[in-house]
């Protein structure tokens, strides 16, 4: 990737995208409606060890297939580019709040529905879900033309399948366009396998060890603990889909309820089925592309990223996550499927889309998930005149308005070296983010003189932010941070070195909101001046002519 930013909970990475882009990207899939109902609980009732939770709240969203479109259409936003969602709805309550959350950000294709809108409804406190209820269902009908004129004239093609046979419905017309329009299929349990020519096919982990138990065999679907039929309990669904629960390596043996019938979901104990190397996901993840007859499957491993496997074996490519994402999971795996799907339709290739897809899903959950309200504002911009300096507001407004102290600190970072990691590893601990203010190209340039930057900004950028301390960073162009600081409002401002506390000049700055400057102790003998003049000498070989200046590199 060449540079990154985040946009409503999302990060746009810029690889290859076609900036102006236009035409259509089409989901298909399931639709659900998702509700989150937020309270506390303090104390449990007197006539049960259950929490009792006092409700502080709810909100309702689509999920699924629903949610996925949407962020394909915030990801989209100001392109001109098309999001069009092939669904399942009904005249019940649900579909109409789906309607009403959807208008204006997709174009809906409507398949009949023959029941109600699946909803899933999670219970938090302290934002960790204590219980799931799953309520609804129904049975999609058969598509109309407008489904097929809408594949047909598709740029690239999501399918997110909740197991709800929405996939199962327009199959035919899906296999018929995957030979000519890259496809991507986000599977699940319940799901039928992806019609043949896939471009990419998105499992996560778990996923991937329940279809591969072992190398060479099939999977064992899930059977039904009464007599008849084969399906996977509905309560136990992989990590970033829905609000589902994360199988673990003991979930072999776990009972749902499903449309009144009783599943066991099954995760075989079987040589091989609890491996999590690398090595072992790159197997499955090639057997599986052989299988499906894929071009890519690229499993998604969580806070290790994702693997890129083809159906050929090689050699998989691995995409980290660029920092640890601490925030909801629910709806990771829509995102990143969402993302990948966009960023085919854009031209990339599928080593690209995954690089962006990886980015967008770690700034989704860090941003707090499907439940981010900026996701779901109607008012949002279509693209931030700076979309890295809003998402540093942004943050530090979230981490105030949570009770958490907001911690900030500024400078060039021209040649990150251990006295910078050290500071920002000692500031981060002071409170709840931490936000570098850093100088542009130009003001760096006017405080340090010719030749500097040695690195440009958006270089310097991408290296703090790949730190585990760094939240956010926000460029400034004056020769002070102390405009954007009347802007950010910490709590804390954090300096190195041997500074006397009353000798810094954003000391008076934020004491005007009642903030507190600090100096931190540096190692000594760091610095990055030391470092430019120390490579210098050493770019100077010397031979039997005498000193010579290197050619290149």
């Amino acid at each position: 990737m060449t540079g990154a930013h985040r946009t409503n909970g999302t990060r746009r990475a810029e690889t290859g995208r076609a900036r102006g882009a236009s035409g259509r990207l089409v989901v298909v899939g399931d639709t659900l409606l998702d509700e989150d109902v937020e309270g506390t609980a303090t104390r449990l009732a007197p006539d049960a060890p259950a929490p009792v939770v006092d409700v502080t709240g709810s909100r309702r969203r689509p999920g699924g297939a629903g949610l996925a479109a949407a962020l394909a259409a915030t990801l989209t936003a100001g392109d001109g580019r098309e999001v069009v969602l092939v669904t399942a709805l009904g005249a019940d309550e649900a579909s109409d709040a789906v309607r009403r959350e959807l208008r204006d950000r997709v174009r809906l294709v409507e398949l009949p529905l023959e029941g109600t809108l699946p909803v899933k409804t999670r219970v938090l406190s302290g934002g960790r879900p204590l219980v799931r209820m799953d309520r609804g269902g129904g049975t999609p009908g058969a598509p109309c033309a407008a489904v097929r004129e809408a594949l047909g004239r598709a740029d690239a093609i999501l399918v997110a399948d909740y197991g709800r046979h929405t996939a199962d419905a327009v199959r035919d017309h899906l296999a018929a366009v995957a030979p000519h329009t890259p496809l991507v299929w986000d599977p699940h349990p319940r799901g039928g396998a992806p019609v043949p020519g896939a471009r990419l096919v998105t499992p996560n982990a778990a996923e991937v060890r329940g279809l591969c138990p072992e190398k060479g065999n099939g999977w064992g679907r899930g059977r039904e603990a009464d007599p008849g039929g084969g399906r996977r309990g509905a309560g136990v669904v992989p990590g970033g889909q829905g609000a589902g629960v994360t199988p673990g390596e003991g979930d072999a043996g776990a009972v749902d309820v499903v449309e009144g019938r009783r599943y066991e979901a099954r995760t075989p104990a079987l040589p091989g089925a609890g491996d999590t190397t690398l090595r072992a996901y790159a197997e499955r993840g090639a057997e599986l592309a052989a299988r499906w007859r894929a071009a890519g499957v690229a499993v998604t491993l969580g806070e290790r990223g994702a693997l890129l496997t083809g159906p050929g074996g090689g050699t998989p490519m691995l995409v980290p996550a660029p920092y640890r994402a601490v925030g909801d999971p629910c709806g990771a795996g829509d995102c990143f499927a969402a993302a990948t799907a966009v960023a085919l339709a854009d031209g990339a290739l599928p080593e690209e889309a995954v690089q962006r897809a990886v980015a967008e899903a770690a700034a989704f959950v860090a941003a707090g998930g499907a439940g981010n309200p900026g996701l779901w504002h109607r008012d949002r911009p279509t693209r931030a005149v700076d979309e890295a300096t809003t998402d540093a507001f942004t943050l530090a407004e979230r981490v105030r308005a949570r009770g958490g102290t907001v911690v900030a600190t500024g400078g060039c970072f021209d040649l990150l070296h251990a006295g910078h990691v050290g500071l920002l590893e000692s500031a981060r601990r002071i409170g709840d983010c931490l936000i570098v203010c850093l100088n542009s190209d130009t003001s760096l340039a006017r405080r340090k003189g010719p030749g500097r930057p040695l690195t440009p900004q958006a270089d310097r950028a991408r290296v703090l932010t790949a730190l585990g301390s760094v939240d956010a960073v926000v460029v400034f162009e004056e020769d002070t941070p102390e405009a954007v600081l009347r802007r950010l409002r910490p709590d804390v401002w954090v300096k190195g070195g041997d500074y006397a506390v009353q000798d810094l000049p954003e000391a008076d700055v934020l004491r005007g909101w009642g903030g507190q400057a600090v100096a931190l102790p540096y190692l000594d003998g760091r610095s990055t001046t030391l470092l430019a003049h120390r490579a210098a000498r050493a770019a100077v070989r010397v031979d039997p002519a005498g000193p010579v200046a290197p050619s290149g590199g």
